[in-house]
């Protein structure tokens, strides 16, 4: 699995991209981080619309996360 690095950062807001892009990309930046928390800002059960927000800490000590 490619590392997850500080560049890659701004590409999760690359549009438009496929849920399981989206997925992998973020699932990457959790599996690299030292420690994430997720937030459900918003659920309409009614149009399925959703907003959630993902705060966490990469791990700068791998040197592979640096480049």
């Amino acid at each position: 699995m490619p590392r997850f690095r500080l560049q890659d950062l701004p590409s999760l807001e690359a549009s438009p991209t496929s849920p399981a892009t989206l997925g992998a990309k973020v699932g990457d930046l959790i599996i690299h981080s030292v420690s994430a928390v997720a937030q459900v800002e918003l659920l309409d059960r009614e149009t399925g619309e959703y907003r959630v927000v993902l705060q966490g800490t990469l791990d700068l000590d791998n040197p592979a996360l640096k480049r």
